[in-house]
């Protein structure tokens, strides 16, 4: 059997580009080289494309010094190396660039104009699960408890700003963590006490996109199912704790503090674990997704209450990220894992 040529697509314009690199580096020793070419397509910070000729199992600082321009068609790869041209067939794209363009359907778009079957959800699915206003409008029609929150756009006059900012003593109270909407690993992420906090809070969140959710704070715990599957054949993990000795769960907290880990399975009753799941799965169909997801929720503590809080279409799979650790607990290997991924891209309609 001919192997299929797996483009992996890694780095990215976003601020989570190191993490994508990260990503990738597992993605690289995970897949079975029995059955797949590996071909690294590294996008740098400033969103040009090459083709990765450097030693897989490590990524340099310098990774441009080991890679050619390429440019993506419906051929697949074309590598141009003065008047030469070369072409690299690829079977399946596979993008672990996270955050903006890896996730709001912007890659994905791409990918279904070069014609490439690809790994993930679809570009609808990507773009609603990466606004997390959007997302929770969605959740809140399927009747599942979502965190009360208010939205500031970049472009909103300096009253309404002032009006809406004046709203969160009210409507929310402090403390509230201020976010933008389609960020990703808690960049950009700020939890605010006080009215002049919020407002710095809402100037560093802007940085990353140009609209602000401010979310009620509630004490709770973090747990994250994961869904991996298409159509009618969805599985969704047991949900995951994640524990952090620091106020939540930052960027330096998931990446730079030894002391967070994740919890799986989550040590909750079974009713919230089965809710969990249920709430996953509605989610995960209802939004039309395909091949992964994770979904994260918050367990008030003094109610044991679930509210949703977000949903990732193409999660971590750092050698600390819940996603592959979840679905590994089910019982797939990391390789078994990625081989249903992209059977699902090669037979997704």
């Amino acid at each position: 059997m001919n192997k299929l040529n797996i483009g992996v697509v890694f780095g990215g314009a976003s601020p989570e580009h190191d993490v994508s690199c990260a990503s990738a580096l597992n993605i690289f020793n995970y897949l079975d080289l029995d059955k797949y070419n590996i071909i690294p397509i590294y996008v740098s910070r400033e969103g040009c494309w090459f083709l990765y000729d450097g030693n897989l199992s490590k990524l340099p600082a310098n990774i441009e010094k080991y890679s050619a321009g390429v440019t993506l068609s419906r051929q697949g790869i074309l590598r141009i190396v003065g008047e030469k041209v070369k072409n690299i067939t690829i079977d399946v794209a596979f993008s672990v660039i996270h955050g903006r363009t890896g996730e709001d359907g912007a890659i994905q778009g791409f990918f279904e104009m070069c014609g490439l079957p690809y790994v993930g959800c679809g570009v609808s699915a990507s773009a609603i699960c990466m606004d997390k206003t959007r997302a929770n409008s969605v959740v809140e029609s399927l009747g599942i408890p979502t965190i009360p929150y208010i939205t500031i756009f970049e472009n909103d006059s300096d009253d309404s700003v002032e009006k809406k900012v004046a709203e969160v003593r009210s409507k929310l109270g402090y403390p509230c963590f201020v976010k933008p909407a389609s960020g990703g690993s808690s960049i950009g992420t700020s939890k605010a006490k006080n009215k002049k906090e919020i407002i710095a809070a809402v100037e560093h969140a802007l940085k990353f996109d140009y609209k602000v959710i401010i979310q009620k704070f509630i004490k709770c715990r973090e747990l994250e199912c994961s869904v991996i599957g298409s159509g009618d054949e969805i599985e969704v993990s047991l949900p995951g704790e994640i524990v952090t000795p620091e106020e939540f769960y930052s960027y330096d907290a998931k990446y730079n503090n030894p002391v967070s880990k994740n919890i799986i399975p989550a040590p909750v009753d079974k009713k919230i674990a089965d809710t969990a799941m249920e709430y996953s799965f509605e989610i995960f169909k209802s939004i039309e997704c395909s091949g992964l997801a994770r979904i994260d929720f918050f367990l008030e503590q003094k109610t044991d209450k679930l509210f949703f809080n977000e949903i990732n279409t193409m999660p971590g799979f750092t050698n600390i990220s819940m996603y592959p650790q979840s679905i590994v607990h089910m019982g797939y290997s990391p390789q078994s894992m990625l081989d249903r991924l992209i059977n699902i891209a090669v037979y997704k309609p």
